[in-house]
């Protein structure tokens, strides 16, 4: 799959999702608020059969696997239907496992030396994480100084909200950005659906302005 398909509306909404009946109703919900990219995160037991509902039901959602730690986790991802695989950190046994399935990875990476096994592995988008808690946009900056002319793209997550998502998507590194704001865990779980619609068409007017700075 092309990557830069899924990634061309610049914001993945990062959701953990308790029960497997609501994943089709957050789906539904942000794509009425125009958001088209999901990342379910491996943290509940449901979430395989979460990105296979997601898959059948909403065809219209790019729908990925977030939050994996073992190749294990990969296959499960890649059987359930994932477009996309998302890792907190790098692991060279995640990663092949990734390669091994043709799945498109993006591996979590915070250090000059993360970024350049990243790119070793073959890896050009890579995930910053946590992005916030890591020194945000200055420290992001400080690390595409070194590596901007290889082609590498940052998916910045952790931490981010509305109102820092403009600094985010001012930095042409920055291919997309990944954040839970608009679809938290209590609002999942509180099925408030008409909320996360609103926050997600919200964010997204956020990056349709940058989009014309």
């Amino acid at each position: 799959m092309n990557t830069e398909a899924f990634l061309k509306q610049r914001l993945i909404c990062v959701a953990v999702i308790d029960k497997v009946d609501d994943a089709v109703p957050l789906a539904e919900a942000l794509l009425a608020g125009g958001m088209n990219v999901i990342e379910v995160t491996f943290r509940t037991a449901g979430a395989a059969e979460s990105i296979a509902q997601i898959r059948q039901h909403v065809p219209q959602i790019f729908v990925g696997a977030g939050t994996l730690l073992t190749p294990d986790q990969v296959k499960q991802a890649v059987d359930a239907g994932s477009q996309f695989g998302v890792s907190p950190g790098l692991s060279e046994a995640v990663s092949r496992a990734a390669q091994a399935n043709q799945l498109p990875l993006f591996p979590g990476c915070i250090t000059p030396t993360e970024v350049m096994h990243a790119l070793e592995l073959g890896w050009k988008h890579l995930k910053f994480f946590p992005a916030e808690t890591a020194g945000g946009v200055n420290t992001l900056k400080s690390l595409i100084g070194p590596f901007g002319h290889t082609g590498v793209k940052f998916i910045p997550t952790g931490g981010i909200t509305a109102a820092t998502l403009p600094s985010y998507l001012a930095i042409p590194q920055v291919a997309a950005i990944g954040g839970s704001w608009m679809a938290e865990r209590k609002l999942v779980a509180d099925k408030a659906w008409t909320k996360i619609s609103e926050l997600a068409a919200e964010a997204m007017r956020i990056v349709s302005v940058s989009q014309t700075k």
